[in-house]
């Protein structure tokens, strides 16, 4: 449970960070939501990326396992990017218009970027070490 929180945590600091840099490719939507309504949309969106990242990710991955060695890794940013459009869309749906917004396939590939390098150096910040 605690793995499932943070993890979700660190989705929401990551995704808010990533509509700071880039806020013409990702927003978070209604954009004029006030403090309160905008944190439990975040959290509403990291909360749905994960669900969808873990499951839905992780097949397109196995499958397109041999394209990543192919295209030296270059797939897994075409992958991310898609997932990225797709929660963007599942959020509308499920949150009745509120949730993200990605704006084309070039939005979603450099967000994705974005959204990778500030989750990993916010993974190495916030989950503890497991070292002995």
């Amino acid at each position: 449970m605690k793995s499932l929180l943070l993890s979700t945590v660190i989705n929401a600091i990551a995704l808010w960070l990533t509509t700071v840099m880039l806020p013409d490719s990702l927003r978070i939507i209604p954009e004029d939501q006030q403090t309160l309504g905008y944190v439990l949309t975040l959290a509403f969106v990291a909360f749905i990326f994960g669900i969808v990242n873990g499951t839905i990710g992780r097949v397109l991955r196995f499958l397109a396992f041999p394209l990543f060695i192919l295209t030296l890794g270059f797939m897994a940013l075409v992958v991310n990017a898609f997932l990225l459009m797709f929660v963007a869309w599942l959020t509308q749906v499920l949150g009745f218009g509120y949730g993200l917004q990605v704006d084309g396939f070039a939005g979603g590939f450099w967000a994705a970027i974005v959204l990778s390098i500030v989750s990993w150096i916010l993974g190495l910040i916030l989950r503890p070490a497991t070292g002995k």
